[in-house]
This record gives structure tokens, sequence and C-alpha cells, in this order.
């Protein structure tokens, strides 16, 4: 494995705080920029684990990117195979499918389009306009996710 593919990108304090506060809105049911608190089974405690995610939908398909890397909630929603999005009271069950590497590019510039101003420092020296080939090389640590209603 690269780098790339292993790397884990830690939350700083300004993210811990950013993070509460729209954990709090979307609790009240208030999206901020498309989020939703994720939750997810621990892969081994079995416990609901939650965190705000950014819910990317494009051509009418919605996916789950993590901009992070490969972190907690990546490996509890590949051993789960699906969990819960979350809004106010609204909860939606799903399932997840990640994608393959050659699938990512297109969706991590549209992302990346949307989001920047938020998990651009995430995507190592990549923004939206970055030719393929460079959004290719980072592709292995930015898992995508397909979600479907479950």
């Amino acid at each position: 494995m690269t780098t790339t593919e292993t790397r884990q990108l830690r939350p700083g304090r300004i993210d811990r705080i950013g993070n509460r506060l729209v954990n709090a809105l979307m609790r009240l049911g208030v999206s901020v920029a498309d989020s939703r608190e994720l939750a997810v089974r621990g892969r081994t405690s079995g416990e609901w684990r939650t965190t705000p995610v950014n819910l990317l939908t494009v051509d009418g398909e919605r996916y789950l990117v993590a901009p992070r890397g490969h972190v907690q909630w990546v490996r509890n929603l590949l051993a789960a195979g699906g969990g819960e999005l979350r809004l106010g009271r609204r909860t939606e069950t799903f399932t997840a499918t990640e994608l393959a590497d050659d699938a990512k590019p297109a969706l991590l510039r549209v992302y990346l389009r949307r989001w920047a101003w938020e998990v651009g420092r995430f995507f190592e020296n990549v923004d939206a306009d970055s030719p393929d080939e460079r959004i290719r090389e980072i592709a292995p640590g930015m898992p995508v996710f397909r979600i479907d209603r479950g």
C-alpha cells in the first residue's frame, strides 16, 4: 500500500468545534451545505457512532466521500454495509457500496467544486481543476461510497 491509501488525517481543534456546531444544527433539522449526521454501527462494539458528512448527489445518485481517508467511519461502514443518515427527526436507512478507484475522479471533482472551502486541505494539492491523472493518483486514499435507500 502507498501512503495515500493508508493516510488518516485527524480533525484538529477547529474541525472538532465546527463538527459540534454542524451536529447541533443537524439535530435541529438544519442542513449546512447538504450535511447529514452519518450513523454507523461500530465494527467491534456494535454501538452507534456518528459523524457529520456531506451528501453528494450527482445525476440522481447519492454518494459519501471520506476526504480524510480511511478513517473509523469508513472502516465501520465497510463492515456494516450501511447505516443511517440523520437530519433532525428524519432518519434514512441506507446500504453502501464502495466505488472502484477508476470511478472516483469525476465524483471527486464535483465534491471539490462544492466543498473545497471546507475539505480542500485534505486533497493533497488537488483541486477541482486538476488534471484527471492527478485526481486518479489520490483516489485510493479517498474512499467513495454510493448509497441506496435501505
